[in-house]
């Protein structure tokens, strides 16, 4: 019999990481002393480690540790320099890849293709940042006074980034590079269900060159670990990425501290479908949309919004589509679908699909008994009205809303009824009507005969409670960064604040 414990102690060794998570702070280990923690394979429910929550006070030495290498950086560094630095981290993930893709597969239950390809995404935003660490410029303002006037942009200082379950290493690689290429240093606060790959970042970013403590990972608690980060003194931004729930607890507080946030929560995104769309192409991305990585995506096309005309014949071609996906162990190669990451997810998802069935929907769905695996199968839900909760909450797992609408007035005021506005798609063989669509839905990502197409150069991010802030692009430049005006004075006779200075 397979032994995922050895398994995953052996990948854990090749990273020079013990089996038990321990933070990483100021360049050491730190084991914690709160509460206990289970790490748990959500395919065997393996018990794969239990280590302790690091707890507040761990919390506060990163925070202190961050901000002394983050004067190192800038200082010691210059910025093209820092930029040869995030190319070398870059190349170290390339090396380590499988074996990072390796332990994102059993520790979060996501098929080992999904990892490889994540892993690659990371050293590929470390090598897009490096070349921005030197192109950070100001610029000279021609003021009406004559004063020389220049903009310099300065790093913040302190990053706190708190990252989700259900993409651990992608998401710290997409919150920690832009960071560290403006000149920040950061505390990471992965969850506590998925902290392994985090750690081995931060330890590859100091193999690179980074000074010790640039990069830190704490391995603990929201409560504990995370509210003592949000409130260090040394903390200058709070960056979120989680459920709609707890982004409000953070925001809130943020706010209380006086620390602004970035807020990437979640969606309920309409993937719309035309009579006119090319259906087979438009069937396949309906799967990807929401059974990719089992529907644990923020962007996943969980509402399928159908024109009336097509609707029948298209939800049956996703219905048939869907039993030929391969659900099964992540560690297999052939893997398509693997388990829901966590119990509680796994709980809410299976909670959310019974109600919808005692309300009425129609569940078009495979086997759900998979041992103790914590299997989801491909799961349609038809016959449920735009209101219904099913169609309004976020789900997050391999389970699609199928509704249907009859003209384009219509599907914009279905896409549009929900409280999220993060992604959105359109299937049509009409130009001009795909244009009118992508602009009149509420989406801060949109797609035209695609989906998921996400790119670390360009802006990503939501509104209402799909959050607010970009992560990604350039516009993510601005959010680590903060203008300085300085100003030169240059008349003979210098200038107050009324006027000019009396001759003598």
């Amino acid at each position: 019999m397979f032994d995922r414990i050895a398994y995953y102690k052996s990948r854990c060794a090749e990273l020079d990481l013990s089996e038990v998570p321990q933070s990483y702070v100021g360049g050491e280990f730190v084991s914690g002393t709160g509460a206990m923690i289970a790490l748990e394979d959500p395919y065997s429910r393996t018990v794969l480690a239990e280590y302790p929550d690091c707890g507040a006070e761990t919390a506060n030495r990163a925070c202190e540790a961050a901000a002394v290498a983050q004067k190192v950086w800038m200082t010691d560094f210059t910025a093209a320099g820092r930029g040869i630095v995030m190319q070398k981290i870059a190349a170290l993930v390339d090396e380590r890849q499988e074996t990072l893709a390796q332990v994102e597969a059993v520790v979060s239950g996501k098929p080992l293709r999904d990892c490889r390809v994540e892993v690659a995404k990371v050293s590929e935003m470390f090598r897009y940042y490096a070349g921005y660490t030197d192109k950070l410029h100001g610029q000279v303002i021609p003021v009406p006074s004559g004063h020389l006037n220049y903009t310099i942009r300065e790093p913040l200082g302190v990053i706190f980034q708190i990252t989700p379950w259900n993409a651990p290493m992608f998401t710290a690689g997409w919150q920690i590079a832009p960071a560290m290429a403006c000149g920040n240093g950061v505390v990471l606060k992965p969850s506590e269900l998925t902290p392994v790959t985090s750690i081995a970042l931060a330890t590859i970013c100091e193999d690179a060159g980074t000074p010790a403590g640039l990069i830190n990972v704490l391995a603990g608690l929201g409560p504990t670990a995370g509210e003592a980060a949000i409130a260090h003194d040394a903390t200058r931004k709070v960056v979120f990425v989680g459920s709609p729930a707890t982004g409000r607890v953070v925001a809130t507080s943020a706010g209380k501290a006086l620390k602004p946030v970035v807020l990437e929560l979640g969606g309920k995104s309409a993937n719309i479908v035309f009579e006119d769309a090319d259906l087979k192409a438009a069937c396949k991305g309906a799967q990807a949309a929401i059974f990719a990585t089992a529907g644990q995506s923020c962007v996943a096309g969980s509402r399928l919004l159908v024109q009336a005309s097509i609707k029948d014949k298209f939800v049956k071609m996703v219905a048939d589509g869907m039993e030929q996906l391969k659900v099964g162990d992540p560690l297999d190669e052939a893997t398509e679908i693997g388990p829901i990451s966590n119990r509680r997810q796994f709980d809410h998802v299976t909670a959310m699909v019974d109600q919808a069935a005692k309300n009425g929907a129609k569940v078009l769905s495979g086997d759900r008994t998979k041992g103790d695996a914590l299997i989801v199968p491909p799961t349609i839900l038809t016959d449920l009205p735009p209101e219904a909760d099913a169609a309004q909450t976020e789900i997050f797992g391999p389970v699609v809303a199928a509704l249907s609408f009859v003209d384009e007035a219509d599907a914009v005021r279905i896409a549009n009824s929900t409280d999220f506005g993060l992604a959105g798609a359109v299937w049509t063989n009409n130009v001009s009507l795909a244009h009118r669509m992508a602009g009149n839905v509420r989406a801060g990502t949109f797609w035209v005969n695609g989906y998921k197409a996400i790119h670390v150069s360009t802006p990503f991010g939501g509104s209402r409670s799909s959050g607010f802030g970009r992560s990604s692009g350039t516009d993510v430049l601005m959010e680590y960064t903060e203008p300085k005006s300085v100003w030169v004075e240059t008349a003979e006779v210098p200038r107050v604040a009324f006027g000019y200075a009396p001759s003598e």
